[in-house]
């Protein structure tokens, strides 16, 4: 058990949520209780899960990559077709790990999908998390250079990404080509404007964050961080989210950032919630090791009741400061009742809480 001295309680009134989305991690497995046995059934429910998640009326629909693994670990095909079949929703990964991306076709990717979405994707890009496979990155064609580390290598490839998506051109044309070119100097296409402001980057330390700000990407924290302070989870990252504002102000961007968080969230509105998801065990923050030298932080969930949630999220000051929640999903209990979950947070519990 771990106990905190905690601050006096932040209402949630204060900083109404502007936004309210989903994030799936996109599991599968071939076993009879999951409704994803294939990659098939994960890539073609998650597609559903945004239309139902639009028709109720949520403002995202995002998706955790990860590669090796028997989850989602293409992200621009799901985007596009989430994309194709949606009209309003955001659409967004939380994150790529940019340790095993080509940022060039990348940025064509992005610009594919978000031409096909209107203008919706939100990207969340990082350095990745603990993986599957002792750095799988390699077998994707990338090592870091001399000196560098594989995180600085994922921020090196990321820096690449945002220098591409701002849409200038780079490359000297072939004087005899194929078809005839546009005057100058060529870029990657296509090329969509306004995704430059709208990718993300997951930070896992206040350093990071500040990093983010400066070089002017909005911020997604998720429901782990490094244990900076010895602090609750959700103060620890209420302090990263001021520093990161902080270093945004400093670094002079016109617009206003954008900021999201992760939760684990469950409204126990009928039997299937509460078996699933009435056994308070997950009330307390837990801390671990992510790797051999970082001490992490891996935030609570919330199950209750609504009227016991509304009062319990009123407290997370993280949630409080950020202007996006994205709720973290079982997808293998299927979509009718992913959308269930979706929906009894939007209509018993996020009204309360300031949202629209």
């Amino acid at each position: 058990m771990v106990i905190y001295a905690l601050r006096p309680p932040t209402l949630f009134c204060g900083s109404a949520m502007k936004k309210i989305g989903f994030l799936s991690f996109g599991h599968w497995t071939p076993s009879s209780g999951s409704q994803t046995r294939s990659a098939a059934d994960a890539l073609l429910q998650s597609i559903e899960l945004a239309v139902a998640a639009e028709q109720l009326g949520a403002d995202g629909a995002y998706f955790r990559v990860h590669h090796f693994a028997r989850q989602l670990g293409s992200p621009f095909p799901l985007l596009a077709a989430v994309g194709a079949k949606t009209s309003r929703i955001e659409i967004g990964t939380a994150v790529i790990d940019m340790r095993y991306e080509n940022p060039l076709y990348m940025a064509e990717d992005a610009g594919a999908a978000d031409l096909i979405a209107g203008g919706r994707l939100q990207l969340g890009i990082s350095r990745g998390s603990p993986e599957q496979v002792i750095d799988g990155w390699r077998y994707f064609g990338y090592q870091p250079a001399e000196g560098e580390s594989d995180a600085d290598m994922g921020r090196r490839h990321a820096e690449v990404f945002l220098d591409v998506l701002r849409g200038e051109g780079f490359a000297r044309p072939n004087p005899r080509p194929m078809f005839p070119n546009p005057p100058g100097l060529l870029r990657p296409e296509p090329h969509s404007p306004g995704l430059r402001e709208r990718i993300w980057w997951g930070a896992g330390s206040n350093a990071t964050a500040v990093w983010a700000a400066k070089l002017g990407m909005n911020l997604q924290s998720s429901t782990l961080k490094n244990d900076e302070s010895g602090l609750p989870f959700h103060v620890q990252q209420a302090d990263q989210i001021r520093a990161y504002r902080e270093a945004w102000t400093e670094a002079g961007h016109e617009r206003e950032p954008r900021v999201s968080v992760s939760r684990s969230i469950f409204a126990l509105v009928d039997e299937r919630d509460r078996a699933y998801f009435g056994h308070g065990r997950q009330e307390e923050d837990q801390i671990g090791f992510i790797d051999e030298k970082t001490r992490a932080i891996f935030g609570r969930g919330y199950a209750a009741e609504p009227d016991a949630l509304v009062e319990q999220l009123a407290q997370d000051e993280a949630i409080a400061a950020a202007d996006t929640l994205l709720l973290t999903v079982p997808n293998q209990l299927g979509v009718d009742y992913n959308a269930h979950v979706i929906e009894a947070i939007l209509t018993q519990v996020a009204p309360a809480l300031g949202w629209r």
